[in-house]
């Protein structure tokens, strides 16, 4: 899906001071909404976005930065989306469907791997029509399960990626490389494997030890 604003205008638009030219909000704004069709990601001209709304409070679009939020959101592990909250105000931070993102982003960022999708099954328009969301979210978990542990409960592994069906759970399971043990145990890796040990050599020239020995003769 191409884009309706070709790449050299946003280009201009983040340039010098016609970054803070409030009447550029119109075409980022429909860049913002191509990047949520298309699964394309921009974050400066996001944060620029924002950064107009917090200048100029009267353009202020809760839809758009709700989009933008959750293409952050999408780039986790990145620091994205706490740059971009950092530039919402507190006031504008406490309505319902950014307060709902805000808390989206800690269960993620505090592992309540669980709790995050009974939240996104509780209100599934939060994150709809966001194309890649889901598949970005669960290779973070993916990412923290295979730093974090050697072996998982299929149950459990399946839980925390969103009660996949049988089918959809052994494509992801594939897609890491993990195996499957006795006990319903999916194994992760053996991270003593990865524990290298690392001989430290020094090495002293003789005209060094030729200085020390003759500054104490």
């Amino acid at each position: 899906m191409d884009s309706p604003v070709s790449a050299e205008t946003i280009a201009e638009m983040l340039h010098g001071i016609n970054r803070y030219n409030p009447h550029n909000l119109t075409v980022l704004e429909k860049h913002v909404d191509w990047q949520v069709e298309s699964g394309a990601y921009d974050l400066q001209a996001n944060l620029a976005v924002l950064k107009l709304y917090q200048f100029n409070p009267s353009y202020f679009q809760k839809n758009t930065v709700c989009q933008i939020l959750l293409k952050a959101l999408a780039n986790i592990p990145c620091p994205d989306f706490s740059l971009c909250s950092s530039l919402i105000d507190q006031a504008q931070q406490e309505d319902p469907s950014i307060g709902r993102l805000l808390l989206l982003h800690h269960l993620l960022e505090t592992c309540k791997f669980t709790n995050f999708w009974q939240e996104i099954d509780a209100t599934p328009e939060v994150i709809g029509g966001v194309t890649g969301l889901e598949e970005a979210v669960r290779k973070f978990i993916c990412h923290v399960v295979s730093v974090s542990h050697q072996n998982i409960n299929i149950e459990d592994l399946r839980a925390i990626l969103g009660d996949l069906e049988h089918g959809e759970l052994e494509v992801w399971i594939n897609r890491c490389g993990w195996s499957k043990g006795g006990n319903d145990l999916i194994f992760v890796a053996n991270h003593e494997e990865n524990v290298k040990t690392k001989n430290i050599v020094e090495k002293v020239g003789f005209e060094k030890v030729q200085n020390l020995m003759s500054s104490k003769v």
